[in-house]
């Protein structure tokens, strides 16, 4: 319709039409969004864009990831743990290798640990340490994680008069709670800190209430230790078994689904499929205090 000057009249909108026009303009576009942002399974890190023509848009964007990076990364750990689990124990090697170019020293890892395993006050398998480096205004700081090493020969098992520490098929290097004397030999021989002696104390202990989540049990090695004076794990040495209950459950060390920086990489370092031995094969490896020989199955990128 046009005026008496030749110009366009519009016909005047209900509200009806409004939102009915406002409505199909949100399902299309809705639509549209998803069938461009649809992603294929999961084939690695990236996934190739499959061109369509000289004018699309696949030509100017070859390639993305499929998923976040830190997503990819733990499902693909989690399918080395899949299949490092498939095998007899005796033909695995657990190992942990820590890229200390992407730590921020955020200690989610130290958090996820202290909650998985129902730590007490002054049990702390896996501190974040700190070390400053150069002159002011040239100051860096540098993070180092160190849970327990997990050693070849480790000198916590020779040291143990009842035999509670032993090394287990798979290179965990455990504690028999019900073995320990809690003499805490294995604290004074392990040469990088990592075991603590669990004095039974509770964090809100001075406080008119003793918290209920302070006395529930740990699941360490796949059984339940409540907290309670007299019985284990009160009066023994602790230290970091790798989570081997969620190991046993075919879950990643909690330390791992939770490092930020995805700088904790976890598996079978007999598996020369893992991205473990992938990550083994880059330069800047390194391990802590070498020259001890106890080989430790935890090592630094740097």
């Amino acid at each position: 319709m046009v005026d008496k000057e030749g110009r366009e009249i519009r016909e005047p909108v209900s509200r009806r039409e409004f939102l009915v026009k406002t409505a199909t303009s949100m399902v299309l576009g809705a639509v549209t969004l998803g069938a461009l942002s649809r992603t294929p399974a999961y084939a690695g890190d990236t996934a190739a864009v499959p061109a369509a023509g000289s004018d699309s848009r696949a030509t100017a964007v070859k390639e993305w990831p499929v998923n976040g990076d830190w997503e990819n990364r733990i499902r693909r750990l989690e399918q080395d743990l899949e299949r490092a689990l498939g095998k007899p124990v005796e033909q695995r090697k657990w190992g942990m290798v820590i890229d200390l170019r992407r730590c921020v020293g955020c200690r989610a890892c130290t958090v996820a640990c202290k909650a998985e395993n129902h730590l007490p006050p002054g049990v702390v398998y896996r501190p974040v340490m700190e070390e400053e480096r150069g002159t002011y205004p040239e100051v860096q700081r540098r993070f180092l994680p160190r849970p327990c090493m997990h050693c070849e020969k480790p000198p916590c098992v020779a040291v143990c008069p009842v035999k509670a520490t032993y090394k287990r098929p798979d290179g965990i290097v455990a504690i028999d709670y019900n073995r320990c004397i809690g003499c805490r030999y294995c604290l004074a021989a392990c040469p990088y800190g990592a075991r603590s002696f669990d004095s039974g104390r509770f964090y809100t202990q001075d406080t008119p209430l003793l918290e209920p989540y302070e006395s529930e049990p740990a699941l360490e090695y796949g059984k339940q230790w409540p907290r309670q004076k007299g019985r284990s794990p009160i009066g023994n040495a602790r230290k970091c078994t790798f989570c081997l209950h969620r190991l046993q459950a075919g879950q990643l060390p909690a330390c791992v689904t939770t490092c930020l920086g995805g700088a904790t990489c976890f598996g079978d370092l007999n598996d020369p499929r893992s991205m473990v031995r992938e990550w083994l094969a880059r330069e800047g490896l390194m391990r802590l205090k070498e020259e001890l020989g106890t080989e430790p199955q935890v090592y630094y990128l740097t």
